[in-house]
């Protein structure tokens, strides 16, 4: 498989430069908010941006800066893949696939079962079908790398999580290196084997989603990542970390810091009762709910500074109602610091 590389690619923004290194050789995303450079580090690798510095391989050099080397869009062997997919509206699905003239289509209607819509027009196609196509064209090419741009955003809920799984086995049999963005970690955590965060064109921390959610490398990843952050004042007591919060309450933590704290919890591991936890080893916040939003089979409780996820049989068992006095507990072990004076 080949590798794409860049190297010290540095783009002036507006605000900011995109200044960025990767080695990318199954998939990766790059997730984080809007206008951190996303998109212009997939343009970049495209040709459709010419970065002030830095280098760009794939099994060829595509850009070198110092060498005075800029290959244009249509000699790079990539498959680019819009955020709104770009399908020529004035062309048939068959007609779209076959644009690169790399490969006859053939083979991509039935790889993406859309040869009954061979002679359909764009206009006529649902949001996971356009998707689908746009796709069959990008890999027509017979492209070195498949570059995503939130391939996802443009779907419906329902749409979407059928689109996720679809596309999810997709990347899992591609010989390609894949870059994708996304401002969707839950997006970027099922397609992609590595994440890396990007904050005003720089990379906060790149790592599998797992790692990403176990040591977050700061309070942005963190909070992308889904945690609950938590603030206060921190003192070594014994084997653990004492963080008293705003308002009194004190949280343990198994993890080292002193001083101004910024703490980590995620809503998966927080327990919601109507009733103090009977364990004292138990870190505890208490208030009256503030939110219940129901997702699916999950739902989202707002409890004081914290939001917890619990299935929706706990919520009718517990019987929460918004304004109710309620619990939420977890454990130190799942207490992360990720700021501290001192760590």
């Amino acid at each position: 498989m080949a590798r794409l590389t860049l190297e010290e690619i540095v783009v002036p923004l507006r605000a900011f430069s995109l200044r960025l290194s990767l080695d990318v050789d199954s998939t990766l995303a790059l997730v984080g908010p809007s206008g951190a450079g996303k998109t212009t580090a997939l343009h970049a690798v495209a040709g459709l941006f010419r970065p002030e510095a830095g280098r760009v391989e794939c099994g060829e050099t595509w850009f070198d800066a110092a060498r005075g080397i800029d290959l244009p869009p249509e000699r790079r062997r990539v498959g680019l893949v819009f955020q709104d997919y770009a399908l020529f509206p004035h062309l048939t699905v068959r007609e779209n696939v076959e644009f690169a003239r790399r490969h006859a289509a053939d083979e991509y209607l039935d790889r993406f079962t859309i040869r009954d819509l061979e002679h359909a027009l764009p206009r006529d196609l649902s949001g996971g079908e356009r998707q689908r196509v746009a796709l069959a064209r990008a890999l027509a090419r017979e492209p070195e790398v498949l570059l995503l741009d939130e391939p996802l955003s443009a779907l419906d809920a329902h749409t979407k999580a059928d689109v996720r799984g679809e596309l999810q086995e997709l990347l899992a049999g591609l010989s390609i290196p894949v870059l994708l963005v996304t401002h969707d970690f839950e997006d970027a955590a099922a397609l992609a084997d590595r994440v890396g965060v990007l904050v005003e064109g720089e990379l906060r921390q790149t790592a599998s989603p797992v790692e990403l959610v176990a040591q977050p490398a700061d309070p942005f990843v963190a909070s992308f990542t889904g945690a609950n952050l938590l603030h206060g004042h921190a003192e070594a007591s014994g084997g653990t970390t004492r963080v008293r919060l705003a308002d009194g309450t004190v949280i343990a933590t198994a993890d080292r810091g002193h001083g101004e704290t910024v703490v980590a919890v995620y809503p998966w591991d927080i327990v919601v009762s109507t009733a103090p936890p009977s364990d004292s080893a138990m870190n505890m916040v208490s208030g009256p709910i503030r939110s219940i939003a129901e997702l699916g089979n999950r739902v989202r409780v707002s409890i004081g500074p914290v939001s917890a996820e619990i299935t929706a049989d706990s919520l009718q068992r517990l019987g929460l109602q918004l304004g109710q006095l309620a619990f939420a507990s977890f454990k130190a072990t799942g207490t992360r610091v990720v700021a501290s004076s001192a760590r």
